[in-house]
């Protein structure tokens, strides 16, 4: 196990952990909400450096990120383990494995050396992989962007953080695809290495992120200002879930927050399909989704995408000035693309994004 960055240590052998903004006061012996930190003798450790479950390639556009390097390979890796618990997950079995995991008082022992206790590695699944093997993978794979997503890359930052600036001395860029729960203070650290991340706005009232995510509103939306101000290129995502976060009210105070930190910043309004604690949900309508899109595009964004209805025509990229088609796509594949050095060939105009 590695030592974690990012706490503080307190009395009586508690820390306070300052990865993410639960702000976990996590006594000795004992895990934070993502259950992948444990307090051991009134040190931090991370549980997931060395633990990747999962190493795929995918299309940028799978994350969603839709105007940063279009048709590109993204080298994507995850470790389990989240600080949410949505009832909606898609990968819940991953994400919320450690949460399951529990040992015996008998078995901890602070005072033991180094390594410090053989049964917590043997609970936490993984494969054994090190930064310098997953830039090697993914530059032995032909991509150009190592994605740290499928759970929420904060709480594997330490593992996310040494790859990604190993990845950019390599000329690699590196992307999040996250919740928007991370601190100023560690996001400002790694914002160096990290080009661009996807952040799920997943509502826009503290009942539900509490309700259905176990966390709060405020925090998200100061992290995407954070990102913004940093200059990491930022899309956001919002799945639409029937009855739960679908209100015109509630999608108008969504793109309205959108558009205060920038009109530029691509929006995808995305289709729910029941999963994990929400299978009684019906599936989002598509005029739903035009709605939110009709919402988004009232409110002065740029850029709005109709997400997991491919065919449906809401996917593909327009000027916002003179409406042509630049980019036409159906799910994850582009079919076309006549952007010419990130300007609209009909008119001129800045399209906004790296790699257009």
């Amino acid at each position: 196990m590695k030592e974690a960055l990012f706490y503080e240590k307190l009395e009586e052998n508690k820390v306070l952990c300052t990865l993410c903004s639960h702000l976990c006061k996590i006594k000795d012996g004992k895990k934070g909400v993502c259950g992948v930190r444990i307090n051991w003798g009134g040190k931090l450790y991370t549980l997931v450096y060395d633990k990747v479950v999962a190493q795929d390639i995918d299309p940028i556009e799978k994350k969603p990120l839709f105007h940063f390097y279009p048709s590109k390979k993204a080298y994507s890796i995850t470790t389990v383990g989240c600080n949410f618990r949505c009832f909606y997950c898609q990968n819940f079995e991953i994400s919320q494995y450690p949460k399951g995991v529990h040992w015996h008082e008998k078995d901890i022992n602070p005072e033991e050396p180094e390594p410090i206790c053989p049964l917590l590695e043997k609970m936490i699944p993984g494969e054994k992989v090190t930064p310098e093997q997953i830039v090697e993978a993914a530059k032995a794979s032909g991509c150009d962007i190592i994605a740290y997503t499928y759970t929420e890359p904060t709480i594997f930052y330490e593992l996310a953080y040494d790859t990604a600036k190993l990845a950019a001395e390599e000329g690699l860029k590196n992307i999040f695809v996250t919740n928007g729960y991370i601190t100023n203070d560690a996001l400002t650290a790694i914002q160096p290495y990290l080009h661009a991340a996807n952040i799920d706005l997943k509502g826009f009232t503290d009942r539900f992120y509490k309700r259905i995510c176990g966390a709060n509103l405020q925090p998200v939306l100061e992290s995407i200002r954070t990102y913004k101000e940093l200059g990491i290129w930022i899309e956001v995502t919002t799945l639409v879930i029937p009855n739960l976060n679908d209100s015109e009210e509630e999608l108008r105070q969504i793109a309205e927050f959108i558009k205060g930190v920038g009109e530029e910043i691509p929006w995808h309004v995305t289709q729910f399909y029941p999963a994990y604690k929400l299978i009684d949900q019906p599936i989002t309508p598509i005029t739903t989704l035009r709605k939110a899109r009709d919402i988004g595009l009232s409110a002065g964004l740029r850029y709005v995408y109709e997400g997991n209805v491919p065919g449906e025509g809401g996917e593909s990229t327009y000027c916002y000035n003179c409406k042509k088609l630049l980019i036409e796509r159906y799910g994850f594949s582009v079919l076309k693309n006549i952007i010419e050095n990130s300007h609209c060939p009909y008119c001129g105009t800045t399209i906004d994004g790296p790699g257009l």
